[in-house]
């Protein structure tokens, strides 16, 4: 299969053998037909396995042959997003893909002046890459007009509504045009956005590239049991003990978030950090320093779960686990993208395990859990399985007769541990 049997044309396969797109990947091969022939589409597919180029390469090729030209404010293709990195993300692969056609792209989001995004809307644009709150106050202040659109794309909207963006979506489709092509594309399909894709599509082709809400199985993924207060000794070990390079660690709240940081510094290791309470561009010089190597480590809140696009990125750490077991999936597919292998490690004390067991059974697997020597947690961390079951809680490791002495504890079997 190749990009031109699927029907793109030579403006766009040109394109794609510049940036070394050599064969569709699944997702790519059901949606470009589709989109293509102008029909509804809801995807699932797992991150990293294409699901932009699945949408925009087709979107393009629709807006570059068919229609009028673009009016001043008017936008003629849509695509909302729940974070300002996923917006730079996507609107970054959309100037990509459209460098050898005659269309105008843009992108809006909060946290910045909003003048240069009307400035540019004057104009018109061909697609418009924005996140809802940020194109409401367009809409509000007349400088958006949705009279021209033709399509609607809604990518990861199951994470709009993890962060309630459930209202500005309503006031968003109420004002679009009733006759146009909607298209959802989203590594998970939570059962809230199944019933929205009810009453938004028409007839839509159905694509699961990959099972429902699973990793990536190139991804290597276990937990290490660990009292919480003991997180950030056990996680400088591990750095220490297996030489870890370049990192994406994820923190429950933006002061955790800050609390690390801190503690690096104090031991002379500079990381960046991302959370919702850090300005727009810091969030970017952050992400450009850590894709460029000028620092090892990235530590954020789940804002970065989505949108952050880093080749080979090798190893995602979850120093605390995600209370939306979907964003589990999310934070994993940060890395193993493209192809490529990596690993996962969460580091798990005994009060996560209800968030241990959503993520086995949305997952469909039991975490290998993989205890640390001198970390073992006094307060054990219960045995769970894939079906969201706490199935014993494990005795405390049994000490050797030099107890206290430096040996390293005895593991009951119940627990199920290998070693590393």
């Amino acid at each position: 299969m190749s990009f031109a049997s699927l029907g793109l044309v030579d403006a766009l396969l040109r394109t794609l053998e510049t940036l070394d797109y050599k064969t569709p990947t699944p997702v790519q091969t059901q949606a470009i037909p589709a989109v293509l022939a102008g029909r509804d589409v809801m995807a699932a597919a797992q991150t990293g396995t294409g699901k932009t180029a699945g949408f925009a390469l087709p979107l393009l090729q629709r807006l570059a042959m068919e229609g009028p030209q673009v009016g001043s404010n008017c936008v003629r293709a849509l695509v909302l997003v729940p974070t300002r990195e996923l917006a730079e993300q996507v609107h970054e692969s959309f100037r990509a893909y459209a460098g050898n056609l005659p269309l105008r792209t843009m992108v809006a989001y909060g946290g910045v002046s909003i003048n240069p995004q009307m400035m540019k809307l004057r104009k018109g644009v061909d697609v418009m890459v924005a996140t809802p709150g940020r194109l409401l106050d367009l809409h509000r202040q007349n400088a958006v007009k949705f009279n021209q659109l033709v399509t609607l794309v809604l990518d990861e909207a199951d994470r709009m509504l993890d962060l309630g963006f459930s209202r500005e979506l309503d006031q968003v489709f109420a004002a679009l045009p009733k006759q146009r092509q909607t298209l959802l594309f989203s590594a998970t399909f939570s059962d809230p956005i199944r019933a929205m894709a009810e009453k938004l599509l028409r007839d839509p082709v159905a694509i699961e590239a990959s099972p429902r809400n699973t990793t990536v199985k190139r991804i290597k993924q276990w937990i290490v049991p660990v009292d919480k207060k003991r997180k950030p000794e056990l996680f400088f070990h591990l750095m220490k003990r297996h030489g870890w390079g370049q990192v994406l660690v994820f923190v429950k709240t933006r002061q955790g978030v800050d609390e690390l940081v801190a503690k690096l510094a104090s031991r002379g290791i500079a990381a960046e950090s991302i959370h919702g309470d850090k300005p727009q561009p810091a969030r970017l010089r952050a992400l450009d320093r850590f894709k460029a190597g000028e620092v090892d480590l990235l530590i954020a809140t789940d804002v970065a779960a989505r949108g952050l696009d880093i080749d080979d990125l090798p190893l995602v750490v979850n120093f605390d686990l995600p209370i939306v077991a979907e964003d589990y999936i999310h934070r994993t597919g940060r890395t193993g993208r493209a192809g490529a292998s990596g690993e996962a490690v969460s580091l798990v004390c005994a009060d996560e395990v209800r968030q241990l067991a959503a993520i086995e059974t949305l997952t469909r697997q039991t975490l290998e859990r993989i205890e640390e020597p001198g970390f073992a947690p006094d307060h054990r961390v219960p045995v769970t399985n894939a079906a969201g079951e706490v199935v014993k809680k494990p005795k405390k490791p049994k000490m050797g007769k030099n107890k206290g002495k430096g040996d390293a504890p005895v593991v009951s079997e119940d627990v199920r541990f290998r070693p590393r």
